[in-house]
Order: structure tokens, then sequence, then C-alpha cells
């Protein structure tokens, strides 16, 4: 079975959850090769195994040496096992994973591998994943590698999402949209949204930069707006260090838009490094659409 085959398959069983980004109706698919909705506007099946649901073409800063460079970074180097393995615990201790089908949307999931770390390490065999991107070249990647997703090129502010379809929303160090998320999420469905802290990267930043804008982040804004949307149920607190090799080292810089304004003979001093310790410093921010009622048990 080919992989346009295959995913198609895999969206017809879901296609309730989708809509047409266009005029907002139900979709269906149509001979395992195209998305229709009501009123015959048509997204076709690629045969790398994704759909492009953008109403018009869109630019990316973001190419494929980036996405590349981050799927090695998560898939190779274990930067960002602890993140996967907090995300997933939230997930099991605050949703009723009973639910079948439970679907898991990450909204800006790149080249799809954290999506798929998180999956695998929640083990929840009716859990869905529908991975979110405007950037094609990363979906096309994930379309590639991970076979058993639903793969989207998509604009969040205009979601191809259906109201009320999904249990969860992860946004991984990715713009929100917090109108979209309500709108998507089941009534108790959860938000985990993961944000830089301080010391994030803490050693690429202080190697690249002189300014103390680029040296030092806060990450004020970002929750108290999360606060202003969303009832917040939960915060995890990550902080550690992962030592990186030179090859991990000039991943982590391709990833990163860190470098994107980066001075060359910094940049290339920093990844011929023989190693470094690098830190992550990350917020992981849980929440709900309205706050959950008090009484009952505990």
């Amino acid at each position: 079975m080919t992989r346009k085959i295959k995913s198609a398959k895999l969206v017809s069983e879901f296609v309730a959850a989708f809509r047409c980004p266009l005029c907002k109706s139900s979709m269906r698919v149509v001979d395992f090769k195209s998305l229709i909705c009501s009123k015959n506007h048509t997204f076709d099946f690629t045969k790398q195994g994704y759909v492009n649901l953008m109403p018009h073409p869109a630019n990316s800063h973001y190419k494929k040496e980036l996405f590349e460079a981050r799927h090695k970074i998560i898939k190779e180097s274990n930067l960002y096992t602890f993140v996967h393995e907090a995300i997933a615990t939230s997930i099991k201790e605050y949703m009723d994973v009973s639910f079948k089908p439970l679907m898991v949307a990450d909204v800006g999931c790149g080249e799809g591998s954290h999506l798929q770390r998180i999956l695998d390490e929640c083990k929840v065999s009716a859990m869905t994943g529908v991975g979110l991107d405007i950037s094609k070249e990363g979906i096309a990647m994930a379309a590639k590698r991970y076979e058993n997703l639903i793969w989207l090129v998509g604009d969040l502010a205009k979601s191809p999402l259906e109201d009320q379809s999904f249990h969860v929303i992860l946004n991984i160090l990715s713009p929100a949209n917090y109108k979209e998320f309500k709108r998507i999420l089941v009534e108790d469905g959860l938000v985990i949204k993961v944000v830089p802290r301080s010391n994030y990267l803490k050693e690429l930043r202080e190697a690249l930069f002189d300014n103390n804008e680029k040296k030092v982040y806060k990450n004020d804004h970002i929750v108290s707006l999360f606060k202003k949307h969303l009832h917040l149920l939960d915060v995890f607190h990550l902080c550690y260090t992962k030592n990186l090799n030179n090859v991990e080292l000039k991943n982590l810089v391709q990833m990163t838009p860190l470098a994107w304004s980066a001075d060359k003979e910094r940049m290339d001093a920093f990844i011929h490094r023989d190693s470094v310790e690098i830190t992550v410093d990350l917020d992981i921010l849980v929440g709900v659409k309205t706050a959950p009622m008090i009484g009952g048990s505990e």
C-alpha cells in the first residue's frame, strides 16, 4: 500500500475532525486521493502522505536543513526526552485517556518528532496524532518518517480542524492562537504549551551575542497571555543540562532561529568546540477552557 493510500485511509477514519479552510464546511475522502468539502473545494493527498490545506501559498523561514537538524537533536541527542516525559505524564494525569479515539493535535509541529515521541511516551493505543504546520518542508519530512499519524500543511489562523474535535492541543515552542485553541478543543480538553525560561539554551545565547536583549529571555508575557485565555491547571518547571558533542552542537545551531542573526565567526567558534553542556530551561503550561467545578471528591 502506498503512503498516499495509507494516509487517505487513516484520514477517512477521522475525517469528522477536519473542515474546509476556505468555507468551513465538512469534508470527505474521495477515492483515497483527495479531501473534498461539501462545496467541492478539493485538496489532494501527496505521494509522501500529507495534505496541503493552505488557503494560499505561504513563505516560511524554516527550511529543510533546519528541520533535518531538529529531527537529529530530538531523536538522536535526546535533548528533549524529559520534556516528552513530562507532557505524557500531564496528559495521563489530567485527561481521561479512555476516550476512543483520543485526538491529539500538535499545532506548529515542524517535522513531527516531538509529537511522535510524546505519543510513544503516552502508550495509549486509542490516541491519534495530527500534526499541523505552515511549512510544507516540515510536514513532508514528518509524513515521510511517521506514517501512522495525520500530517497537514495548514494555517492555524484559518485552521482546517473542526469545532470541539480534539482532546489535547500541543503547542511546543511555537506561537499560539487561543481563539482557535478554544474552538477546536472539546469542553474538558487540555492545552499544553511549552515556553522557554530565562536560561533556555543560555550557552548558545552567550556564545553568539553581546546584546543583553538576545542573551536574556523572559516568558512573563507569554505565561500571562496563557492565563488570560485559559484556566491554568499546572506548571511544570524543567531545568537540566545535557552534554552535546561537536556534531550535535552543529545541529543545535542549525535548528534554532537564534543563528539567523548571529555573527558567523562566533557561530563557527561555538560549533567547533568538542562538547558543551547545554541548558534546557522550560515551562510546561497545562490549561483548560474553563475552571473545573469545585466540590465532590478530592
